[in-house]
């Protein structure tokens, strides 16, 4: 498992301290809703660690308590040793997200969607702005795409743009939700290159929310499954081709019965 000490700065080579996670008894309720239940378990710096369940499992609101946009009913994120609830997580630990849809914004151009960010926060002047635009944009191959608008652009090429624009605020810590999602196989395999490439290059610790057993077999160093709001499984790769746990292998590996479908049983 990679456990570098920096992560190189794609834009300026300067080497900066890479950040682990910390989950720790995390719980989270909405009324009566148990959403997590005593959720335990780490990230290490420069790990790719995909985090896998369900659908309503609680891996979206895990995302949102890493990010700090949650505050849990018990238990706590530590994200570099620092609360993620806390001002000085957000100030002091580069975080970027890559939203399902891309969440790009339809009015602007690709290069003013990835140039939003660095001007709302004087992050350079215009031309120091471009040189980093533009560099995000070679590192994924689109630099072709810098005047177009999203509406011109195929659901790959989002995904992508989306990931540029994550790449413009220099993390430390990427998260990923569901980057592969609505894309043909070649590229959903595609963008699982792009986030190991990403690690591999810049050592940036990653954390995928994902549906995708090929990401997460291929790519992953350790992988996490969320059910029924708890985590029941935690292991390499390896270990999850053979997992021990039926209720995790009937969900990696579905099995078509035409004679008892599921959909009679699921709730209305």
């Amino acid at each position: 498992m990679p456990t570098p000490s920096h992560t190189r700065n794609p834009f300026t080579s300067v080497e900066t301290p890479a950040v682990g996670v910390e989950i720790q008894g995390l719980s989270k309720n909405f009324g009566r809703l148990e959403v997590l239940k005593d959720v335990s378990f780490s990230i290490e710096p420069g790990e790719i660690f995909v985090m896998m369940g369900p659908s309503g499992s609680g891996k979206s609101v895990l995302l949102k308590h890493i990010v700090g946009l949650e505050t849990p009913t018990a238990g706590r994120v530590m994200v570099n040793g620092l609360d993620a609830t806390t001002e000085a997580a957000r100030e002091q630990v580069r975080m970027a997200m890559v939203f399902q849809a891309g969440a790009l914004f339809n009015s602007l151009t690709v290069y003013d969607n990835l140039a939003l960010y660095l001007r709302e926060h004087q992050v350079a002047d215009e031309n120091g702005i471009k040189e980093k635009v533009m560099r995000a944009l070679q590192i994924l191959s689109l630099e072709q795409t810098a005047q177009k608008f999203p509406s011109d652009l195929s659901g790959g090429m989002k995904k992508r743009v989306a990931i540029a624009r994550a790449l413009v605020m220099e993390p430390q810590l990427l998260l990923y939700d569901e980057p592969t999602s609505e894309l043909d196989p070649v590229m959903s395999a595609t963008i699982s290159e792009i986030i190991a490439l990403l690690r591999d290059e810049y050592h940036v610790t990653s954390l995928v929310v994902t549906h995708d057993r090929d990401l997460a077999l291929n790519i992953a160093d350790r992988v996490g499954i969320l059910m029924d709001s708890r985590l029941v499984f935690l292991g390499t790769p390896a270990e999850l081709r053979h997992p021990s746990n039926e209720k995790v292998n009937s969900f990696l590996n579905p099995k078509i019965d035409l004679k008892n479908p599921r959909y009679k049983k699921l709730e209305t």
